[in-house]
């Protein structure tokens, strides 16, 4: 187990859980509110981690492979912000549902021209083609091994040499006992709360995040200027 698995548990999953229902029920939040703001988060996160001054490859492609619940979701929208930022995204969502929340932002990358691809591209594709990819496939509330068509694309993230951006927990991790056999990424973006992974790359992205909240002590940071997201390390 890594320093971050070892920070990973029931406790943090449940926290997570009570945040986000608070969110829903007693601040009014909208699930569409979260994931627009949690996916401008990250794509700022990227943005900073990632200059596109600082991208060897022109244009600066990002691969962004999104999951099946609100972290693909999530993706979808970082994606169609970073496409506004100058980078050029392109999706694998390879199991998303047909639920109208779900269909919203997909139609949104589509509209804005945003390639979503077929299948999972080998690994020397990705290294040679793509800039950065953004692993935004599992969130808290997974449990359970990872299956197919995940299982093949955790194989192959663990074989490339192009820096990965993971949001809220990396692919391959559980939250019960943290990484047996998951991916190392570059980048760990953390939403709403941050998690204590001081020896990570690590953005915190939740300027939404009201101080009353405090109470789940969130440890909230101090955000500089009009910064929307929070270097921790």
């Amino acid at each position: 187990m890594t320093a971050i698995g070892q920070l990973y548990g029931v406790d943090l999953q449940e926290e997570a859980q009570h945040i986000d229902e608070e969110l829903l029920n007693e601040y009014s939040f909208s699930v569409d509110q979260l994931m627009e703001l949690a996916g401008l988060s990250c794509a700022t996160a990227v943005s900073k981690g990632y200059p596109l001054q600082s991208l060897l490859k022109s244009p600066p492609r990002v691969l962004v492979i999104c999951g099946p619940g609100n972290n693909g979701e999530d993706g979808l929208v970082c994606a169609r912000h970073l496409k506004l930022f100058g980078y050029e995204p392109f999706v694998l969502y390879p199991k998303h549902p047909y639920k109208l929340l779900f269909q919203k932002p997909t139609t949104q990358c589509e509209k804005m021209d945003i390639s979503f691809l077929t299948e999972m591209p080998e690994v020397d594709v990705i290294d040679e083609v793509y800039n950065l990819v953004v692993d935004a496939i599992f969130g808290f509330s997974f449990k359970g091994s990872v299956r197919e068509p995940f299982g093949d694309i955790l194989s192959q993230l663990k074989k490339i040499t192009v820096p990965i951006a993971s949001i809220d927990i990396p692919l391959g991790w559980y939250v019960e006992n943290g990484c047996p056999d998951g991916i190392q990424p570059d980048m760990l973006i953390s939403l709403t709360a941050p998690e204590k992974a001081a020896n990570h790359y690590h953005f915190l992205g939740g300027r939404f995040v009201a101080h009353a909240l405090e109470k789940f002590q969130l440890n909230l940071p101090l955000y500089t200027d009009t910064d929307y997201v929070y270097r921790l390390n």
